[in-house]
Formats: structure tokens, sequence, C-alpha cells
């Protein structure tokens, strides 16, 4: 006789309704499991089946039923296959989450690049654009992906599908288990909080249930820690430095070497987007002109800067640097149209 589905199914419902009651199991207190859709009689009737098969036994004549030896080990049988199943679909799920992530990471880059090409072009000013600069500091989720033997690679993913890579050296390999079981124990834990709100209770309570890989725990908070602090990484894009030069009163070998530096390290850069930044909230484009300039050596120069909006209030800059006498009508004309092309395309990915 063959254990067919429907066998199986209540045979399943058998055991775990001992194992929660202690109590032989009747054909009356199966039926009344949601899902099961079958009458009394046709349970009696497989439930006389599964004992001459001899997966359940009756241990008195008018007692309910309890799982034989054989029906135990059918029961941790399927137990290890379906975890079996969902540890692979978990793996395939992060796989594809990290793919997709890391994919639209490289998309943005190459469209924040072509939109600094594109600017400096029509303008024939130089120009700049700023990643979105992530000021919610939530993380969304973190995926730990083994390298090589004794090295994994942290992916931080916080709000706006903002991406941060960072290598972690281990002492020793882990299997595939236990980076799931971490990573588990990591996006249950972290998933939504703010940086600010991760504690040293909630650290020391997630390496205790980590156990012997609570070293990878620390890592992996130092990781999102520095991932972000945005201030350091931030990512600007520019394009048409080599413009000033065609300004007469940018031209002379001092002032264009400042200001080519400035494009070329970015350091003071920085300060043009925070300062766009910290006004993010009128929605506006800025002006800054000759010593309102928030670099100084811009003080020649006329910046136009303006924010361009992601979802969950996550915020970039576009600016464009060039001489006083700019065409100040075509240059906000430009970044009007850009900053609305910008929101409506982020809004729809």
């Amino acid at each position: 006789m063959a254990l067919d589905d429907r066998k199986k199914k209540i045979l399943l419902a058998i055991i775990r309704t001992y194992l929660e009651t202690g109590e032989p199991v009747g054909s009356r207190t199966i039926s009344k499991i949601e899902g099961l859709d079958l009458s009394s009689a046709t349970i009696r009737n497989e439930m006389a089946d599964l004992v001459d098969m001899g997966y359940i036994l009756q241990p008195h004549t008018s007692a309910g039923r309890i799982p034989s030896d054989k029906g135990y080990r059918f029961y941790v049988d399927q137990l290890m296959a379906e975890k079996e199943q969902k540890l692979e679909e978990r793996e395939r799920e992060a796989d594809e989450m990290k793919d997709m992530l890391v994919e639209k990471a490289d998309r943005m880059e190459r469209l924040l690049k072509q939109v600094a090409r594109s600017l400096s072009a029509n303008t024939n000013y130089a120009a700049m654009i700023s990643a979105p600069r992530y000021n919610i500091n939530r993380l969304k989720f973190i995926q730990l992906s083994r390298m090589e033997a004794n090295r994994i690679v942290a992916v931080i993913v916080v709000e706006g599908n903002m991406i941060k890579n960072q290598i972690i050296n281990i002492d020793e390999p882990i299997d595939d288990e236990t980076l799931l079981k971490l990573n588990m124990l990591l996006n249950t834990t972290l998933n939504g909080m703010a940086i600010e709100d991760i504690n040293l209770s909630i650290i020391s309570k997630m390496k205790q249930q980590a156990g012997e890989q609570a070293g990878i725990i620390s890592e992996v908070i130092d990781a999102v820690a520095e991932s972000i602090k945005a201030d350091e990484d931030l990512e600007i894009y520019t394009s048409g430095a080599n413009n000033i030069f065609k300004y007469p009163e940018l031209a002379d070998n001092e002032r264009a070497s400042e200001i080519i530096t400035a494009f070329e390290e970015k350091k003071q850069l920085t300060d043009i987007v925070y300062e766009t930044l910290s006004h993010s909230d009128e929605k506006g484009i800025q002006v800054y002109i000759g010593e309102e300039s928030p670099v100084a050596n811009m003080k020649d120069c006329s910046v136009v800067t303006a924010t361009y909006e992601l979802d969950e209030g996550i915020h970039g800059t576009i600016g464009i640097i060039g001489p006083k006498r700019m065409d100040y009508d075509k240059v906000l004309s430009t970044m009007k149209k850009l900053t609305n092309e910008l929101d409506t395309m982020f809004k729809k990915n």
C-alpha cells in the first residue's frame, strides 16, 4: 500500500498534533484542522491504513493514535527536506536581491555621469552632480556572501537602495548554512533601524545569538557604521572643468588652476553639496554669485545649484560653475528641466 498525498497529510497532522498535546489523536480532532477538508469517516479509514502500514499506533482500543518510530522517521525526513528546500530558496532570493541592487547601483552611476557630461556640453560651463545622500540613515538589507575561504563581503543597503560593499576578513572558513543564519540574524534584527538606534544591548544580544561567529557581527556593525557615514564617502561626478579656460576672466593660470584643482580633488565640492542640501526643503534653485560662493576658490565665479530627490526624502545636488556673466536664463531653465526629469525618473524606478 502506497503512502499517497492524502495519507501523508493526515499522518503529518497526527504527528504535529501529538507533539503539541502529548495526547492520542482521534479522527474528529484531525477533521477540524484548517485546510484538510476531509470527513471524520474518511480520516478514520486512512488512519486504519496508516496503522496497518506501521506509521501510527493505537495504544488502547478506544483511544486515538500516536506516532510509531516509523512515523517519527517519516516526519523528521520530511522536516529536513523542507528545511533544505527553504535554505536553497532563501539563498536564491538573497543572490537575486544582491544582483538586482548591484545592477541598480551601476545604472545610477552611469546615469549620473551622463547627466554631468550633458550638463557641461549644453551650457559650456563646468558641471557636477552628487550621488544621492541618505539623510535618514536606515538599514534596508544586509547580505553576507563568501568571496574566498577567509573573506566575505557585506553588501549593505540603506533607504533609497544606496549600496555599500565592505570586505570582512575571517579567521576560519564558514559554511553556507552558518552564512545563511548570520544573514537571517542581521536582517531580522537590523532591518529598518537607524544606525543611531543600534545600541550596545542590541549588539550584545546579536553576538550572543551568533555564538562562535560573534566577531563577524562586530565587523558587520562597524561596516554598517562606516558605510552610512556619508561625509567622506560622498560620490561627486564632474564634467567640463576645462570649459573654464573659455572665459578670459577665469583663464589666468592661478584662478583656473584653483578651480581645476577643486574639480579634480572634489573635496571642496562637498561644501557646495552640503550647502545646497541644507536648503533642500526650499525645493528651489540656489544661485551663488562671487563672494556668496560656499567655496573660497570660486569667488570669481557664479555657482548655480539645485536639489533632486529620490523616494523617501533622499537628495542629491546638481551644480553648474561658470563666470559671473553666465547665461542665467539658459542655466536656470536647464536646471529646472533636469531636476524635474530626475525626480520623475527616480520615482518611477
